[in-house]
């Protein structure tokens, strides 16, 4: 038997393990399933060392996907799948992929991609596309015997935009991806994991190529029942609450502003006190709109701080909150917490300077092929900053004030202005451009392009610069307004102040959203 299924297959093999909105599949028939993928996988004829890529929308197939990568020890790549058939070969190729899943919404850029990228497997589902390997299929031709178990489990590789233009990689981290010398040890300490997790399914809203999302396809792993959305509804989501009894899920703040625009009379008509905890991360959430979700889904909300390459830092708890809004909580092990001021000095309570976190395993960040942004990150082995100001008060709470970098965070999602200047300045009707985050209601912050036309008495419409953007970006990536300006205020060095640029924008001198 499979190992996330095994337990579950045995003695409840009729109950749900996996749910989206087409299908709900059996721990049996999860079982089975896990079985011929995980042999399709490592009969593929991967070299050691390469990955897989799934680059799809949330659907039961692409957790089986990742599953199957899981029980194989072969490392995947989650892919954005908002990105451009350029942007996605870029990733493949860096992260040394051999094989790569689509859907049906990413097929035709994933074959493109591919095919930028000198693969030749692309296994896709629900619909036939020139180029794709039928999911089905592919799995029909691989064998149901339990695959073995002694391969060594490999973590998933993440790709994150940069500050130079290009995405970076980096690993999950020790600590929320158990490092194990088997792959029948590393299930074990998932279902170790499990069983102190909240009773019931978990439910899945935000993307799986997120980080924080894909911990629930691990807790599955464990034999945590899950139910994967596919796009975020607010009213299918709280109805999915109800019906599936949901104990546990992970959203952004952007999710909760959504849901707070329901209709008191539609809250009221779904039942959503079966939760127990209700992870967010990936910005800064709004006092009004965080202290209403703990109104109506109560005490559950749990704040995670931290990054993709580091893992959790900090976290704190509803109770913890209402007694320090604003606050991310304490730093954890195997953290520890040091705010360094503009001269290097370590500073004391309620002191602002930039966040560094000691990591006492010594380990600290890594990026995959970049020694350099490795090391830039550190001011000492394992002392590393995810480039963001704050301070700490008397009983070691952690309150975040600016970030160090240029990153603007929407909706959850990390921009880098770099990636649309690089574009926006090949423009022929653009001299010199600068992409700044501005503040949006909803999303928290917004991309917006300070441009410099090189005809100022006849500027490029705003219109042409998008979709000369979306050419070759992300739609996300681009800016949602452009403005014309007359300077930049570039100084002899040619550097941008970029915080003096968003400062018009911004209603108090805080240049973060949330």
């Amino acid at each position: 038997m499979s190992l996330a299924a095994a337990g579950k297959a045995r003695t409840h093999p009729d109950d749900l393990a996996l749910a989206d909105e087409r299908q709900a599949i059996s721990w049996s028939q999860l079982d089975n399933v896990l079985n011929r993928a995980t042999n399709a996988l490592l009969a593929s004829g991967l070299a050691p060392g390469q990955r897989i890529g799934v680059f799809a929308n949330n659907s039961a197939e692409t957790v089986l996907a990742y599953l199957s990568g899981l029980h194989a020890g072969i490392s995947s790549i989650p892919i954005n799948f908002h990105l451009t058939a350029e942007e996605v070969a870029y990733i493949l190729k860096d992260g040394s992929v051999g094989l790569i899943f689509v859907g049906p919404e990413t097929a035709a850029v994933g074959v493109q991609a591919a095919a930028m990228a000198g693969i030749d497997q692309v296994i896709g589902w629900r619909g036939a596309t020139d180029g794709v390997i039928a999911w089905d299929r592919w799995l029909e031709q691989a064998s149901a015997a339990a695959p073995p178990t002694d391969q060594p489990p490999r973590p998933f590789l993440h790709y994150t935009s940069g500050t130079t233009g290009k995405p970076k990689g980096a690993e999950t981290p020790p600590n929320m991806f158990t490092r194990s010398a088997t792959v029948a040890e590393f299930f074990e300490a998932l279902k170790e994991q499990a069983a102190v997790a909240s009773p019931g399914p978990g439910l899945a809203v935000g993307p799986l190529y997120h980080t924080g999302p894909l911990g629930s396809v691990r807790q599955l792993g464990g034999g945590k029942p899950l139910v994967v959305m596919g796009r975020f509804d607010p009213e299918k989501v709280i109805e999915t609450i109800a019906r599936h009894r949901i104990s546990s899920t992970l959203m952004v703040p952007t999710h909760f502003q959504r849901l707070l625009t329901l209709p008191a009379e539609v809250r009221a008509r779904h039942d959503v006190s079966s939760l127990r905890a209700v992870f967010h991360t990936g910005a800064a959430c709004p006092r009004d709109a965080k202290r209403a979700i703990i109104d109506w889904f109560g005490p559950v909300l749990v704040e995670a701080y931290g990054g993709t390459e580091s893992g959790t830092t900090n976290m704190i708890t509803s109770e913890e909150w209402l007694r320090k809004p604003g606050s991310v909580g304490k730093t954890l092990p195997p953290f520890e917490l040091m705010v360094v001021g503009e001269s290097g000095e370590t500073l004391g309570p309620n002191a602002v300077g930039q966040l560094y976190f000691r990591d006492t395993t010594g380990r600290g960040i890594i990026y995959h092929n970049d020694t350099e942004k490795t090391a830039a990150a550190h001011i000492a082995p394992g002392v590393f900053t995810l480039g963001e100001m704050g301070y700490a008060d008397d009983e070691g709470y952690v309150f975040i004030t600016d970030r160090v970098s240029d990153m603007i965070v929407s909706g959850g999602v990390n921009i880098y202005p770099a990636e649309a200047e690089l574009v926006l300045i090949r423009h022929p009707g653009v001299t010199d451009v600068a992409v700044i985050g501005v503040p949006n209601a909803e999303m928290g912050e917004e991309v917006k392009a300070l441009v410099m036309a090189a005809e100022p008495t006849s500027p490029p419409a705003g219109a042409d610069l998008d979709a000369f953007c979306r050419e070759h970006l992300a739609g996300y990536k681009c800016p949602r307004s452009y403005e014309f300006v007359d300077d930049l205020g570039r100084n002899a060095m040619g550097k941008i102040n970029k915080r003096s640029l968003m400062r018009p924008y911004w209603p108090t001198d805080r240049t973060i959203g949330g």
